[in-house]
C-alpha cells in the first residue's frame, strides 16, 4: 500500500512485457498494454483514490485522461482463447460500494520480488498482462486462477511527478471536416459525420452535485476538448471563456480529473465541473498531470 499514497499519479509497467504500460484506451472503455512512445500520454497515467470499506483499505485507480476507473468487466465469463481471465475495463464510479473498481495491491514476495506488486481484485482475481508469446495480444484481464506464480500478474509502480504551474494548453481541433458540427463556429451539413453525447455541467461554487435533477445540459458533437471548453465556457463562464478550466467527474463518487485531452470515443454522458483560472476558488492541486 505504501506505493499508492492517496492522490498520487502512477504508471503500471508489466514485469514480463517490460516496455509496456497499462493504458486506458481512447474509446473510454478498453484497457490495454502499450509502450509509452516518445511523448507519453495521459492514457498511461492513473491517479490513486483510496477507499476504506469494512475496515479494509482499497486502492482505486482512475485515468488521468478521462477520469474513468479501472474495473472488472461486469457479467462476463472467462473467454476461450489465449487470454486468461475476464476483461479489465474503464467505467464510472457510480455507487459507493461498487465492487468492480476495488483493488488491493499485494507486494510480490521472494528473493526475486524486485519491488513488484500484484493488483488483487476484491473478487480475488489478479490484474494480468497477456501476450507473453504473442506480442500482438495487448489485452489486460483479471485472472481468476488462484495460483500466484505467474509473473504476468506482476506490475512495477512508477510515480509520475505533479506538473508545476497552471494546466497545459488544450490541443487545437484537428481533422475537422468542412461543415462538420465539431468545428468551433461551423454549421453542420452532414448528419452522420460526428458523434453526439450529452454534457452536464456545474460551476465549482454550485452547492448541488450530479445526483440532483434538472442540471444544465447540452448536446455536444465530436471529441475536441478545445471546442468543448468554448461551449461550456459560453454557458457557465460567459465573458471569460478562455480562462474556463474543466474537470470531468466519472460517476457520482468519482473524483475530479482535469480535462486537458480530447474526449473518449464512447458516447456516454459526461459530467463537467467548471473552474475559472485565477479566481479565488481555483484549486491548482487538482491539476496534477504529467510534468
Amino acid at each position: 500500500m505504501d506505493k499508492f499514497p492517496d492522490g498520487t499519479h502512477v504508471r503500471l509497467r508489466s514485469r514480463v512485457r517490460r516496455a509496456s504500460y497499462l493504458h486506458g484506451d481512447e474509446d473510454g472503455v478498453g484497457v490495454s498494454l502499450r509502450p509509452l512512445g516518445r511523448e507519453p500520454t495521459l492514457n498511461a497515467v492513473w491517479r490513486v483514490h483510496r477507499v476504506l470499506r469494512d475496515g479494509i483499505d482499497y486502492v482505486l485507480l482512475h485515468g488521468a485522461a478521462y477520469g474513468r476507473y479501472l474495473a472488472l468487466s461486469p457479467g462476463e465469463e472467462e473467454p476461450a482463447g489465449p487470454d486468461r481471465g475476464v476483461p479489465a475495463i474503464q467505467r464510472g464510479y457510480d455507487a459507493r460500494d461498487l465492487d468492480a473498481v476495488m483493488w488491493r495491491p499485494i507486494a510480490v514476495a521472494g528473493a526475486n520480488s524486485g519491488g513488484y506488486v500484484r493488483m488483487r481484485h476484491v473478487y480475488n482475481g489478479n490484474l494480468r498482462a497477456n501476450g507473453r508469446f504473442r506480442p500482438w495480444n495487448t489485452r489486460v484481464t483479471v485472472d481468476q486462477y488462484f495460483g500466484t506464480r505467474s509473473t504476468m500478474r506482476h506490475w512495477s509502480v512508477e510515480v509520475v511527478p505533479p506538473r508545476q504551474g497552471p494546466p497545459p494548453a488544450l490541443p487545437l481541433p484537428t481533422g475537422q471536416k468542412p461543415g462538420g458540427r465539431s468545428g468551433l463556429l461551423r454549421r453542420r451539413t452532414k448528419p452522420d459525420t460526428d458523434r453526439r453525447r450529452m454534457i452536464r455541467y456545474l460551476r465549482s461554487d454550485d452547492p448541488r452535485n450530479f445526483g440532483a435533477a434538472g442540471l444544465p445540459a447540452f448536446p455536444f458533437y465530436g471529441r475536441s476538448v478545445f471546442n468543448l471548453r468554448f461551449q461550456v465556457g459560453n454557458r457557465a463562464n460567459p465573458g471569460d471563456v478562455f480562462n474556463t478550466i474543466m474537470c470531468v467527474k466519472a460517476g457520482l463518487y468519482g473524483r475530479l480529473t482535469p480535462l486537458v485531452t480530447d474526449l473518449p470515443r464512447i458516447e456516454e454522458r459526461m459530467d463537467i465541473v467548471v473552474f475559472t483560472a485565477g479566481s479565488p476558488g481555483e484549486d491548482f492541486a487538482i491539476f496534477l498531470v504529467i510534468s
